[in-house]
């Protein structure tokens, strides 16, 4: 077994791959240098130098994996059942694609001196020390990421100015309505949102817009999203989407034999859904490597396939509010709240015929543990009674 990548999805398809009961050679292979860790707490903890690291605790040696770090896959060859690296052919019986996403780079900004991006363990100890010398910092992109960044950034006594193309944060997660009331949130903790406000170049100390404005900069921070890092995949013969994700079927295969990918890189068919879903979330890399494990040796036994069709999930911190998301609300046809959205505790639930698909909780954790389980479940909901914030999910069913 080979794993091409070291993030979360990486390394647990290695441990679900040992845990049920594989007993050949599993080796991971990761492009950075790093012992693999975690990636949350690179725009919390670590960006504030509470924490050094967020190295998995994983035993490799007692497991039996091995790890290859530092080295970066260049392509993959299925008649030869060859992973190629920069540092030479790997071969494989079975390959499991793992290597994530990489953040969108702004045009124009590569090589600018102050511009960051925070997607690995090096970028965030690279922002640790501008964040410590409380550097005036523009944000762009007013995601998930950029929310979270300038979160960290106010903790520390910068003044962060956030800048979003887009009539909202979230613009491309959550629908205008229900992203309105964070914006909000900005101002409420001292930073600095601007809406439609599109970036014509970066320079040294400062951002130029489009409309002329000139905003100082000690710092550059970009949050404009991430695509799955599949390049390399090139002439493989993998089939690849839209987005350039791997195009998995119900069991995380790829369309090449004896290769499965896994987490950000990979899209699956959701039947709950009746869609393709490109999820890049934490729990999409935690859940998914068991599938693949149980599908590998599935393979072995002659066991039926597992089929992945999980209901997403998502948290972030922002502001000093506890954001989570279950589901997905696509192909909803009713949108239900619960709680006083300009309060610090509300939830939205998304219907499609009387069924919850995806809920988005603030500050309300149990709504998300409830909800997430009605909509594993398909239990018709009570619409009268779902708005009601003070009555609990569970009891709000149409039964």
């Amino acid at each position: 077994m080979v794993v091409a990548g070291a993030g979360m999805a990486g390394v647990q398809t290695a441990v679900a791959l040992r845990e049920q009961g594989f007993t050949g050679t599993v080796t991971v292979i990761g492009a950075e240098p790093h012992q693999p860790y975690d990636r949350p707490p690179l725009s919390k903890a670590v960006l504030l130098g509470t924490a050094e690291g967020s190295a998995f605790d994983v035993d490799f040696d007692a497991l039996g994996i091995e790890l290859v770090l530092g080295r970066e896959v260049t392509g993959l060859r299925p008649a030869d059942h060859e992973l190629d690296t920069e540092a030479g052919p790997v071969p494989y019986d079975v390959l499991v694609v793992a290597t994530g996403a990489e953040p969108v780079r702004l045009p124009g900004a590569e090589g600018v001196p102050g511009v960051h991006l925070l997607r690995t363990l090096d970028d965030a100890e690279r922002l640790r020390p501008v964040l410590a010398r409380q550097h005036d910092i523009v944000v762009v992109g007013a995601g998930w990421i950029g929310a979270e960044f300038a979160t960290a950034a106010r903790e520390a006594g910068c003044a962060v100015t956030v800048v979003e193309a887009a009539d909202r944060p979230l613009a491309g997660a959550l629908p205008p309505e229900v992203a309105a009331p964070m914006a909000g949130w900005y101002a409420d903790a001292g930073a600095d949102l601007r809406t439609h406000a599109r970036v014509a170049r970066v320079e040294p100390g400062a951002v130029l817009l489009d409309d002329g404005t000139r905003l100082p900069a000690g710092a550059v921070v970009v949050g404009i999203g991430a695509r799955p890092a599949t390049a390399w995949l090139a002439g493989s013969g993998v089939a690849l989407g839209a987005h350039g994700e791997v195009v998995a079927d119900a069991g995380l295969r790829t369309s090449v034999p004896d290769v499965y990918a896994v987490g950000d890189c990979a899209s699956f068919p959701s039947a709950r859904y009746g869609e393709r879903l490109l999820v890049h979330h934490w729990d999409n890399a935690l859940q998914g490597p068991r599938t693949v494990a149980a599908n590998v040796l599935g393979g072995v036994t002659g066991e039926a396939p597992q089929v992945y069709d999980p209901v997403p999930y998502f948290w972030s911190e922002q502001f000093g509010r506890f954001v989570q998301y279950a589901g997905h609300h696509g192909a909803a046809d009713a949108t239900l709240w619960r709680g006083d959205p300009s309060g610090p505790a509300w939830t939205v639930c998304w219907l499609r015929e009387t069924r919850l698909v995806a809920l988005l909780a603030v500050g309300r954790p149990r709504d998300l543990a409830q909800g997430r389980r009605l909509i594993e479940s398909g239990t018709p909901m009570n619409p009268a009674l779902l708005t009601d914030p003070a009555r609990p999910l569970k009891k709000a069913t149409a039964a």
